[in-house]
């Protein structure tokens, strides 16, 4: 049988890193970049311990031909099963106040390296028994508020990508889920005094993307949205 092949932006760490648990645990083959190359390192040897095997590199997910050498480097002609958009950031703020700068980082980091990434690695899909991209966007890809500033603005535009890509590849029996989270308890929460009951786990968004790939090739589900069950943080 044929080894299975998943591919994690932003995999160190976070939902990035609990997604590939997951899919390591099945035996598949993960490839994950992320910034920090010690925290690479720390999670490979994670997954392999899991049961996967896997490639990994550092890469700046705001520069096209940085990602461009990533996956030349670290796919080597395999067919990807699974391509999870993960990477992503997060400044507070609000549009009329939030330091220059801040909307290009959002929207480079959380909008342009989706599409790159999906531009590159669809061709590599096509081959594949049952593939299937999932993009991290949030519920603040549908809801916005007062302190999101780019943030809202970036994640609305990933959400519309994802619908855009959805259509585009049906002819090619690509699966495409739009995944939206509430509040998770990453490191971008590090420092809150509120309880771990008021937000969503990694894990948990790991388990549905797990459960959602699960489905017969002639099912997908287009949108996942998993909030805390006390509800949003205002």
């Amino acid at each position: 049988m044929t080894q299975k092949t998943i591919l994690v932006t932003g995999g160190s760490k976070g939902i990035g890193r609990a997604v590939a648990l997951q899919f390591a645990a099945d035996g598949f083959h993960c490839i994950i970049c992320a910034r920090n190359e010690d925290e690479l390192r720390k999670t490979a040897g994670e997954l392999e311990r899991a049961g996967g095997t896997v490639s990994y590199a550092t890469c700046n997910v705001r520069d096209r031909e940085s990602i461009r050498t990533f996956v030349e480097n670290t796919v080597q002609g395999r067919s990807i099963d699974v391509l999870v958009n993960n990477v992503g950031t997060y400044v507070p703020g609000q549009i009329h106040t939030e330091e220059d700068g801040v909307f290009e980082l959002m929207m480079e980091t959380n909008l342009h390296s989706t599409y790159h990434f999906s531009r590159m690695i669809v061709p590599l899909m096509k081959a594949a028994e049952k593939p299937h991209i999932f993009n991290i966007c949030s519920t603040a890809s549908i809801t916005a508020y007062a302190n999101g500033g780019s943030y809202c603005i970036s994640k609305f535009a990933q959400y519309g990508l994802t619908k855009v890509l959805r259509e585009e590849l049906k002819p090619f029996k690509i699966r495409v889920t739009a995944v939206l989270p509430g509040a998770t308890r990453t490191s971008s929460w590090d420092g809150t005094d509120l309880p771990e009951s008021r937000f969503v786990l990694p894990d948990d968004v790991a388990t549905s993307i797990h459960s959602a790939y699960g489905l017969r090739q002639g099912a997908v589900v287009e949108d996942l949205i998993i909030r805390p069950m006390e509800g949003d943080i205002i």
